[in-house]
């Protein structure tokens, strides 16, 4: 297993997408502090250039760089690489961590479903697949890390076209670490991180205020840090709010709609509602 302080070191470079707020701005402010080199790609000029400035007060002038990228797009992706190699020659971290959630339903809009799956599923898909061949080819250890959700686990009802790129994520990030391990000499592996409730600009709606269930994206990141230090390739993140064990639990449950035949989604079921409880509270 990479000691992950060979990759979190001095001259060592990291991509974040969605880099400009959030989590993806927490992870570049960490990944700053151990002295690497940080390319932000995000949308929003003004945001971009102000999260930079932020970072360039910690990694110094010449070891930031942020640019204006639409994920949903692989020729903006491709683009986004040549500039990073042009200025710093290889990637160590790849971050592909841009996410959004416009709300839908099963028959809502079909723009809103094309956006969410471009930005959420392909925007990773796209990330790794560009990023990543000269990831492996230049032979320094490194690590790709996708942001999923538990909602790409669970999948509650609510926001089917959202779970469903969550759940596609999860489902190319196993598929990639198992490719990449079974690669030979590749020293990069895949991470799923899977955050709680995190307070930000994605879940915060009209609140102006951190709730008390919710994570920072400073805390969210730190579990990160220890989680990949482990070498655990699910990071799933607890909060304020719900412990690991009863996310394992609902988790279990959710498979075992399966397993038992029970209708899908039962935790969500009038009948099945006194069996999901009781299923919480056994030992």
């Amino acid at each position: 297993m990479t000691n992950i302080q060979d990759i979190f070191k001095k001259s060592n470079v990291a991509v974040i997408t969605g880099g400009a707020s959030g989590i993806g701005l927490a992870a570049a402010k960490y990944f700053a502090g151990r002295g690497m080199s940080i390319v932000i790609a995000d949308l929003g000029g003004d945001r971009l250039a102000k999260s930079a400035e932020e970072l360039k007060a910690i990694a110094g002038e010449e070891d930031v760089m942020a640019v204006e990228t639409d994920v949903a797009s692989r020729d903006s992706l491709e683009a986004l690489e040549r500039a990073v190699l042009q200025r710093f020659g290889r990637v160590h971290v790849l971050m592909n961590n841009a996410g959004i959630g416009p709300e839908t339903s099963i028959f809502s809009a079909q723009a809103n479903w094309d956006h969410i799956l471009a930005v959420n599923l392909m925007g990773v898909v796209n990330g790794t697949r560009v990023f990543g061949p000269k990831m492996l080819s230049h032979g320094e250890p490194g690590l790709i890390i996708n942001t999923g959700s538990k909602q790409g686990i669970t999948t509650p009802p609510g926001n089917p076209a959202y779970n469903i790129s969550k759940a596609g994520v999860k489902v190319f990030t196993e598929a990639l670490e198992h490719e990449l391990r079974n690669t030979k000499d590749a020293k990069i592996s895949a991470h799923l991180l899977i955050p709680g409730f995190v307070f930000t600009g994605l879940t915060k709606g009209d609140r102006a205020e951190k709730p008390a269930g919710a994570w920072t994206p400073e805390q969210t990141v730190d579990f990160m840090v220890e989680s990949l230090e482990r070498g655990d390739f699910y990071i799933l993140c607890p909060d304020n709010d719900v412990a690991r064990p009863l996310d394992e639990r609902r988790m279990a449950w959710a498979a075992g709609d399966i397993i038992e035949n029970r209708p899908p989604l039962s935790r969500w079921h009038k009948d099945y509602a006194d069996k999901f409880k009781a299923f919480l509270e056994e030992k």
